[in-house]
């Protein structure tokens, strides 16, 4: 099965049916065995990862490392782009117009990546300066109009999710299995599509289309969207776990931050979406 990351499915990362990961050297037919064409799997007569076939390979202090400079530049985009473009009612059209504009180059951006054979680190750290303008701007929106505490909320939120994810997986109570996978990806390609012809009721018919992003319904969806980025959290503690323990090349850091990266800011942009429903019905 291909990796349930989308950036790390485009590397080869594969995890056959027994439930091992590893990353393909060759393509494998189908009924050989996967570790016979793979340095990096496991030894079948074991289980335990074979020595890594060369010495610049992936660790923890990698993924920490570049993970740090990922979010790291996304921070101090989001902080300039917060105190440097005014969220005044006769400035949001520009400040706003800024921010969708920084947005979209940050979708460009990772798509990108995303069909890139190797991880690019200057596009990477690139999407999340872009990204890091988007949410700055939306951040000071919601501060000024609706509240200065709702940032810091969905920011504590974001941290909590992570952390929570994070301990759940490393005491094994979430298993990122074969199915596990299945179920998020339909689900979220269910989330994407619904809000996507909710967007379009909100541009051709006004308001806010079907209602699915504010009231109780927003709350509902907003909570889902939560779900699933902690979903995508554990997948990404798989891949990394399983490119650590199977000897991934060390460029495949970068890629972990950027998966990382991404799934934070599903978190967050949830977070604040919630915070921002609930502290206008106060």
């Amino acid at each position: 099965m291909r990796s349930s990351n989308p950036v790390f499915s485009r590397r080869g990362f594969s995890r056959d049916n027994g439930g091992y990961a590893g990353f393909d050297a060759q393509p494998q037919q189908a009924g050989t065995n996967p570790y016979a064409t793979n340095p990096y799997a496991a030894d079948p007569t074991t289980g335990m990862p074979q020595a890594p076939a060369r010495a610049n390979v992936m660790t923890m202090d990698d993924v920490v490392s570049r993970t740090a400079m990922t979010l790291g530049t996304l921070i101090v985009t989001a902080t300039l782009a917060w105190w440097a473009l005014p969220v005044d009612p006769d400035n949001l059209g520009k400040s706003y117009a800024i921010g969708i504009g920084a947005g979209l180059v940050a979708f460009v951006f990772a798509i990108i990546q995303s069909f890139k054979s190797k991880p690019v680190p200057g596009l990477i750290l690139a999407y999340a300066a872009f990204e890091g303008v988007f949410l700055g701007v939306i951040s000071a929106a919601v501060s000024t109009y609706l509240g200065p505490g709702v940032v810091m909320q969905a920011v504590m939120g974001t941290m909590c999710v992570f952390a929570a994810v994070l301990f759940a997986y490393k005491m094994r109570w979430i298993r990122v299995t074969r199915r596990f996978y299945g179920f998020v990806m339909a689900a979220t390609l269910g989330f994407i599509l619904l809000m996507l012809v909710n967007t379009l009721f909100a541009v051709f018919g006004g308001g806010d289309g079907l209602g699915f992003r504010s009231g109780g319904l927003g709350l509902l969806f907003g909570a889902i969207g939560v779900i699933l980025g902690a979903c995508f959290l554990a997948l990404d503690f798989k891949q990394v776990e399983d490119g650590i323990a199977y000897g991934a090349p060390r460029e495949e850091a970068w890629l972990a931050a950027f998966a990382l990266t991404m799934t934070l800011v599903w978190i967050y942009v949830e977070m604040l979406r919630i915070f921002s429903i609930l502290s206008g019905d106060d």
